[in-house]
């Protein structure tokens, strides 16, 4: 398995060093990633606020220059909480990815904290949108939605629905958006 994996990440890295090779990801797009849906051009999004456990703003320039996965969700969202493991998964597999879960709509501190610590992904950051201000402009409709931000902030790819986001699949794409910069 972990040769297999291993020869995929190689194969999207060179991909990513080929310039004219770069832009085609549509070709790495098998799994859950069949659902991911590439722009071609990346997508400005409204500047974003979050509030973390304790209410202290963050903002999510906070990240800029950094690739993120920003996962919108909710607790009472089961297909959330079943994809929650894999994002921890992604964001230890891939430490230079910044994984964002983005708690949206009535989320309640405490059952947030109860969730992370059954799902034991503590190691994600407590992050929530309360009123919506981000995932409503950005036409979040439904839970889970996941989008991909390039260092400059901007929406690069938009998956609707779950996924295995540490599955070999997914770790080859991001690394190819990754090294495609």
């Amino acid at each position: 398995m972990l040769r297999k994996f291993l020869a995929v990440l190689y194969t999207a890295l060179a991909i990513g060093a080929n310039a004219a090779l770069a832009g085609d990801l549509e070709a790495l797009r098998e799994g859950d990633m069949r659902k991911l849906a590439i722009h071609a051009a990346p997508v400005d999004i409204p500047a974003a606020v979050f509030l973390d456990a304790h209410d202290a703003e963050v903002p999510l320039a906070q990240w800029q220059g950094k690739w993120v996965v920003l996962n919108f969700w909710a607790t009472w969202c089961a297909p959330c909480r079943k994809e929650m493991p894999s994002l921890l998964r992604l964001q230890q597999a891939m430490p230079d990815l910044a994984v964002l879960p983005v708690a949206t709509g009535r989320n309640a501190v405490e059952g947030i904290e109860r969730f992370y610590e059954e799902a034991s992904v503590q190691a994600l950051p407590i992050l929530r949108d309360p009123k919506s201000e981000l995932a409503r402009p950005m036409g979040v409709m439904g839970l889970p939605v996941t989008v991909i931000l390039n260092p400059q902030g901007q929406e690069v790819a938009r998956l609707i629905g779950d996924a295995e986001w540490d599955s070999a699949h997914a770790q080859t794409i991001l690394a190819a958006m990754m090294a495609a910069k």
